[in-house]
């Protein structure tokens, strides 16, 4: 063989090779995240030929597969579709899935491995091949409750209630909402119709689920953090002097951060540190952050579940982030819940829980059981306790802390108080936008009960002040649909 000839082979061996190689990493290294990729039409279109299992709640179901007479067999319904849409999410032939829809997806199309004897069982019997189904922690009365006190509103938002002895959660509401019927259907017109009048792209999206996706300025509301932090090394008492002044300077010596309004704490230079957290001053937090340090306060954080990158509930849900600590001036802002602290709803509800279970943080869940096509359970979630976040002498303190907020403090002007039933809180009204001083702000209300035996603990934001603009507080705006989460749930006996 001549040297050109040589070469060519070894040219076209090289290539075979290549391309093999390439075969080897589509067919087998990339096969299942191809499959499970939501864009993967092929996939979808072999899953509608058999009936696809169903999500359901407290016995509801909230989303099932109905036999069809067009090409694809079965239609995805949901039932109430608004209230849970954050949750359920969507089954699209042309958009995919989200929520439950993705999260519990082998499950649902019957591949998961812990659906292997079913299929074995179907394989014999003859039986047409099916999907497991998904039974979820939520409460249907609870996650109503939930949503109609945000969507009569017409409040932007969420809603997170959770059973802090367990980390079920009971309630995971986002408002705006959608219905995930025109996602489900099949004609393609529609769905389309329906994917551009939800707006994908902008942030204010019905599509975005704010329990999990987006992140917010928590206001007050972290000053929960900043005082476990400093009660836990030993920094304050509830009968701790501090400032009572209305405003203190950073410091930096050159930015003053005031109370809200401009309020002063007290008639006096100082006040009991109850006192000072019941109406919720700034000033005192600040100094408190700047005493506990960046290090302090953000293992604190971090015990409460925040700068968790990897938290799944099935679905992924976003970091909640303390923000660059770096500077004193950074550490008091940030110790008051602004600067560039940012929180999910959903962690500002683990951390209300955590409180309500003694300090000791239980990992939130949405899905209870794992059923057959039968509804026998397959799998079932165990409650998983994470190390404890501070002792439970610092949480009866905080509690009772909360208490004086809820009965005396900022939380006191709220409506919707249930007769009979103690219940500890702590508000929040955070600043933000591009010009936080004249945007309206943020406002949030985290609230567990009954004390001394809570049974549920529930955290609200309402965006951009609801429908009070700029004279929204939490206690005005957000107080009063917690309190309407936590009678659903305390009527239901704490489900």
């Amino acid at each position: 063989m001549n040297t050109p000839l040589r070469r060519v082979s070894l040219v076209v061996m090289g290539l075979i090779v290549l391309l093999l190689g390439q075969a080897t990493w589509v067919q087998v290294v990339k096969a299942d995240d191809y499959k499970a990729n939501p864009y993967n039409q092929r996939v979808l279109l072999d899953e509608y030929s058999r009936q696809r299992g169903q999500i359901s709640a407290g016995g509801e179901v909230l989303a099932a597969s109905v036999p069809t007479n067009d090409r694809l067999k079965y239609l995805r319904q949901y039932s109430n579709g608004p209230a849970y849409a954050p949750i359920t999410g969507y089954y699209s032939q042309v958009y995919g899935s989200n929520g439950i829809e993705r999260a519990m997806d082998s499950v649902l199309n019957g591949s998961d491995d812990r659906l292997f004897v079913r299929r074995i069982s179907d394989v014999v019997t003859g039986r047409a091949p099916a999907g497991g189904n998904v039974a979820l922690t939520i409460d249907p009365k609870v996650q109503q409750a939930a949503y109609d006190a945000m969507a009569s509103k017409g409040y932007s938002g969420s809603v997170v209630a959770i059973r802090p002895q367990t980390g079920e959660i009971l309630a995971m509401v986002s408002t705006p909402s959608y219905d995930p019927n025109p996602l489900a259907s099949h004609d393609g017109a529609t769905q389309k119709a329906a994917w551009n009048g939800l707006n994908p792209d902008s942030p204010d999206s019905p599509l975005i689920d704010r329990a999990i996706s987006a992140t917010y300025p928590p206001g007050s509301t972290f000053k929960l953090v900043s005082s476990a932090a400093a009660l836990e090394n030993g920094l304050i008492t509830p009968n701790s002097p501090v400032t009572a002044a209305p405003r203190i300077t950073l410091p930096d010596n050159t930015t003053t951060l005031e109370n809200y309004n401009g309020e002063a704490c007290g008639s006096g230079p100082t006040v009991p540190f109850s006192v000072a957290f019941a109406k919720s001053c700034n000033g005192p937090f600040a100094q408190l952050a700047d005493q506990v340090g960046a290090d302090k306060l953000r293992a604190m954080a971090t015990a409460l579940g925040m700068e968790n990158t990897a938290q799944t509930i099935p679905m992924p849900v976003a970091e909640s982030d303390l923000g660059d600590l770096s500077d004193a001036s950074a550490l008091a802002q940030s110790g008051i819940g602004q600067r560039n602290v940012r929180m999910t709803p959903l962690q500002n509800a683990m951390i209300t829980a955590t409180i309500a279970n003694g300090g000791l943080p239980m990992q939130p869940h949405l899905v209870s059981q794992i059923q057959g096509q039968d509804l026998s359970v397959v799998d079932t979630t165990d409650p998983d306790r994470g190390t404890r976040a501070f002792s439970s002498t610092t949480a009866q303190t905080l509690t009772q802390l909360m208490i004086g907020s809820e009965n005396g403090g900022t939380g006191s002007t709220s409506s919707g108080k249930i007769p009979g039933i103690q219940l500890a809180s702590k508000t929040g009204t955070a600043e933000q936008g591009a010009t936080p001083k004249t945007s309206p702000p943020h406002t949030w209300y985290d609230v567990f009960g009954p004390v001394p035996d809570p049974t549920v603990a529930v955290s609200v934001i309402v965006e951009k002040g609801g429908n009070r603009g700029d004279d929204a507080t939490g206690s005005s705006v957000a107080g009063p649909v917690g309190r309407a989460v936590v009678a659903a749930a305390l009527q239901q006996g704490g489900r």
